[in-house]
């Protein structure tokens, strides 16, 4: 997997939805807006309901409860960790991230813009507090809309000729502009 790097400050949670699902931090966001979820959002970095959603939608699974994080061997091969937890005004805070255990051993993506390198294994630099295990399906779902009809190609002998056959014109509203 690969990292996604957040393009706000406090996109911590929608960049490791973006990792886990393998799309752009500018579609996460997209997809994430739709849902009512904005990285400006305290709930994103300090609850747990709006990453859920983020998942589901793209047909994760997040199991139903935070675990408290006992040792890197004993994660699962796909989870949310909680990393540098701290309290403000009586509300826990904290910076998603991303581990993954693949063929080649565990580590951990980071989105934070000011990371020189953002698949991390300095492990005991990072201190999570809890994680969530993480269900990918076997088939990540798409951001776009599967039933979206394609155009049908056009030969190049149309184009000389000029003519277009009844089955090569694109119907007006199947225009996208």
């Amino acid at each position: 997997m690969r990292p996604v790097i957040q393009g706000e400050q406090t996109g911590c949670g929608i960049a490791s939805v973006a990792a886990l699902v393998e799309i752009k931090y500018a579609e996460a966001k997209k997809v994430a807006n739709g849902l009512g979820i904005r990285a400006q959002d305290e709930r994103l970095w300090s609850e747990t309901a709006h990453v859920r959603k983020l998942l589901a939608h793209f047909g994760c699974r997040a199991l139903n409860s935070e675990r408290p994080f006992r040792s890197w061997k004993a994660l699962p091969n796909f989870a949310l960790l909680a990393i540098k937890w701290h309290v403000e005004k009586n509300r826990p805070f904290w910076h998603w991230v991303v581990f993954v255990r693949d063929e080649k051993g565990g580590y951990v993506l980071d989105s934070k813009q000011a990371l020189r390198r953002h698949k991390r294994t300095d492990f005991g630099r990072m201190k999570p507090k809890w994680y969530i295990e993480v269900k990918r399906p076997s088939k990540l779902r798409s951001i776009g809309n599967p039933r979206r009809r394609r155009s049908p190609k056009l030969s190049p002998r149309m184009f000389l000729s000029g003519v277009q056959s009844e089955s090569s014109r694109i119907p007006a509203n199947n225009m996208r502009g």
